[in-house]
């Protein structure tokens, strides 16, 4: 399956904010006074538990993104897939900008998502999230290509950096993405990573997310 290509959400890439509250009001109230110098809004389905997407869709005047990230990588999320899912196909109906899906999702529920955002104009970013280390080049670049083929419009690759190499690693993978003409997000957690947050935008990433 081929992925589409967009333009970032800002001139010089996007800067999105995390929102991880209980509750659709809290979740307004919290993004309303930055809405003049962020770029999207993530909001984390999975920290919630009074939701209503089109509230939010309807309030929040940025773009949205929409993640409920699974409990199996690092979220809070422990519903079963079909259940989990159902709120991003939500989110799509709701013609929210960005959805999250992780890479290791099963591939019926990722086709699925697929095809219901191939009649919208929600863009899908397949995530993969490595919260101990950075793993090697050649496995970096084989999730790079997996994410490629997916199906999906960005790529996000966001490792634990412990040493600046690991961060040299990760943002390599802008070149080869960009190589690929594929929108990718990768950046480095951990005090090393820092400053690798503001370099992948320098370097041509899609977005990067305000720590």
């Amino acid at each position: 399956m081929n992925h589409r290509t967009h333009d970032n959400p800002g001139p010089n890439g996007g800067i999105c904010v995390t929102v991880a509250l209980p509750d659709t009001d809290s979740a307004i109230s919290a993004v309303t006074p930055l809405t003049k110098d962020i770029d999207v809004v993530e909001i984390r389905l999975d920290a919630m538990e009074q939701i209503s997407i089109p509230k939010i869709c309807r309030d929040i005047s940025r773009p949205l993104l929409f993640t409920n990230r699974a409990a199996w990588e690092g979220g809070l999320c422990s519903k079963p897939e079909e259940e989990r899912l159902s709120l991003l196909r939500e989110a799509v109906r709701q013609q929210a900008a960005f959805v999250d899906l992780e890479l290791a999702t099963p591939l019926q529920y990722r086709e699925q998502l697929l095809s219901e955002i191939s009649d919208s104009t929600t863009r899908l970013i397949i995530s993969h999230h490595d919260f101990a280390k950075t793993p090697d080049s050649d496995t970096l670049s084989a999730i790079l290509r997996e994410q490629i083929a997916s199906g999906a419009h960005i790529g996000k690759i966001v490792t634990m950096a412990h040493s600046y190499l690991d961060v040299l690693r990760v943002l390599h993978l802008q070149c080869e993405a960009r190589n690929r003409n594929f929108p990718l997000i990768a950046f480095c957690m951990g005090e090393e990573g820092k400053l690798s947050r503001i370099v992948t935008l320098l370097l041509g990433g899609f977005m990067t997310y305000a720590a």
